[in-house]
């Protein structure tokens, strides 16, 4: 009895840090089906994207902090789709008035609800990092990782060579997490292989529903290829080591000051 009331908790938990991408995938699938008028459809989910963003803070179910990750974190997705709708790794065929360069600037929320679930998730469940890679070998990692996504197209592609690197780094770390008082434990390549896993589904929804499109489902919608789920799972990668990163550089600061205050 205690096993199921701790998961229908860890799954309650979830749920409410998912409200933001689950408010994306019920607007791409409502817009889909109804036409909103006025504006063409890109433009809705923007202003829709934008007024979910503005409750969450209003309402208290994310920080000002929390807020900052985000916006980066929408900076950062809106970047990428920017070079890639350029190279043409995918595309956004509808019209629109908020669109940059063939990008909808709905898109870099897509992103943004990535840090969302894991600022939320990571407060919620009170995560814990358990023999967390030095500084040194985080940051250049995810920005080797981040950069790529632009430099393949170019170059040698290293992904598989970055994914080895996480491995051997990341390998004896874990993440703990709180449940009704009581505090597990995950490795933390296995959550970011789960992690991935779970957005490549959410990644299929979305094209489904006409929020982008790749070459191979121009003329009708098909299965993601699997192949890109090492992409989202490198990009779920980046956006973990960017939240754990800011999350110590915050902890540590509180510390310093928890330690002048009383000094």
């Amino acid at each position: 009895m205690r096993v199921l009331k701790q998961f229908i908790r860890f799954g309650w938990e979830q749920a409410l840090s998912c409200l933001f991408p689950v408010v994306i995938f019920a607007s791409l699938a409502i817009t889909q089906v109804v036409s909103l008028p006025f504006l063409p459809r890109y433009d809705w989910l923007l202003i829709i994207f934008l007024f979910m963003q503005w409750w969450m803070v209003r309402s208290g179910l994310e920080t000002s902090d929390e807020l900052k990750v985000i916006t980066l974190f929408h900076l950062i997705g809106l970047t990428l789709e920017l070079f890639k709708v350029h190279m043409g790794s995918w595309s956004y065929p509808e019209v629109g008035y908020t669109k940059v360069l063939g990008v909808p600037l709905y898109s870099g929320f897509m992103y943004a609800s990535v840090a969302s679930y894991l600022c939320q998730a990571w407060r919620r469940l009170n995560v814990h990092l358990v023999k967390w890679p030095p500084m040194w070998l985080v940051v250049p990692l995810a920005s080797g990782i981040y950069l790529n996504f632009f430099t393949h197209h170019y170059w040698v592609d290293l992904r598989w060579w970055l994914s080895g690197l996480v491995i051997i780094i990341f390998w004896p770390s874990w993440v703990t997490y709180a449940i009704n008082g009581s505090r597990y434990k995950m490795p933390i390549v296995f959550s970011f292989i789960l992690i991935g896993f779970f957005i490549w589904i959410a990644e299929n929804i979305a094209t489904f529903f006409g929020a982008w499109e790749y070459p191979n489902q121009t003329e009708a919608w098909s299965l993601v290829h699997l192949g890109k789920v090492s992409s989202w799972l490198l990009l779920v990668i980046v956006s973990f080591l960017i939240v754990a990163t800011l999350k110590q550089v915050k902890g540590n600061s509180s510390t310093s000051i928890s330690k002048s205050q009383a000094l």
